[in-house]
């Protein structure tokens, strides 16, 4: 960005950037608009209109008749840079919570294909947090897919992240009864009370420390010009995009994206891009599964 704020107060810096947003997304602003979304008076508004006129006196012009600021054609963003990824994740925020809490004024029609987020007990997600933050055991009453283990169980872990694969969050702790570091998904957490101090440091934990690049190809069972256009929707480089992936989160990678059953039931074009390197990403990820800490360290 070509604008320095350092002598800005932070919140005229960000009543700036909320009027450069507006022209750039939506075409147009006027006094009201930052009333409204920042709770101050219109004479303040009219300065903060002001200060951006005078920052960029070529992105803007004034409607007399429609009473609003309008973006011109030669408009350029100085304190902003825009990016469709961010301006989506405002619309989504908009329909899933509140548009008062982001900085659109205009909203098109639309919707998000509902997801069933799983239900945490904030109680227990509480207690997580803070076994994090000063490095303490946890027991847990858990509920695990084992067949060995079909009802919920009490068991003591060490936690020290958490993590996500976008559609359900997870602790990743080590486990006192396995004797290695395991993800633990916090839906499945029935109890949990905070016991003695952490038995593992963050550190020990290879998989979490550890991060690999994986390499996204499109599909060569595409044709030339199908594999352009995954090329340019996946931004790629030379023909491939370097994914940079904490091993612990590979294995989730892989199923968010269907790369683990997409080669045996998709067509091509329903897996526009496949991972190059695959068996070598594999191997760094699974060089060892079993912790160096002593068993005694857990009992």
């Amino acid at each position: 960005m070509s604008d320095t704020p350092s002598r800005r107060p932070w919140g005229v810096q960000r009543r700036l950037e909320f009027i450069e947003f507006r022209l750039y997304w939506e075409g147009q602003i006027n006094r009201g608009d930052i009333s409204d979304a920042f709770g101050v008076s219109t004479p303040q508004a009219s300065t903060d209109l002001s200060a951006y006129k005078e920052l960029a006196s070529e992105n803007l012009t004034y409607d007399a008749r429609l009473k609003v600021y309008l973006a011109t054609k030669e408009f350029k963003p100085k304190l902003i840079e825009p990016d469709a990824n961010s301006y989506l994740s405002q619309l989504h925020a908009a329909l899933r919570e509140s548009p008062s809490e982001t900085w659109l004024g205009y909203i098109p029609d639309m919707d998000l294909m509902p997801i069933p987020f799983r239900k945490m007990n904030p109680i227990i997600l509480r207690k997580l947090l803070t076994a994090i933050k000063d490095k303490r055991s946890l027991e847990i009453l858990y509920h695990s897919m084992n067949n060995q283990r079909p009802e919920p169980i009490r068991r003591s872990i060490s936690p020290h992240a958490l993590a996500s694969d976008g559609l359900r969050w997870h602790i990743r702790a080590f486990c006192h009864i396995d004797h290695k570091f395991k993800d633990f998904i916090v839906s499945r957490c029935r109890d949990c009370e905070l016991t003695g101090a952490s038995v593992a440091e963050a550190q020990d934990d290879w998989q979490w420390q550890e991060f690999v690049d994986v390499e996204l190809i499109p599909n060569p069972k595409l044709s030339p010009a199908q594999q352009k256009t995954i090329a340019l929707d996946y931004e790629m480089d030379g023909g491939k995009r370097i994914m940079n992936i904490r091993k612990a989160l590979f294995y989730y990678f892989e199923k968010r994206l269907r790369f683990d059953i997409s080669k045996d039931v998709d067509q091509p074009k329903e897996k526009p891009v496949i991972i190059k390197n695959h068996d070598r990403v594999s191997k760094a990820v699974h060089r060892q599964t079993i912790s160096t800490l002593p068993k005694e360290a857990c009992e």
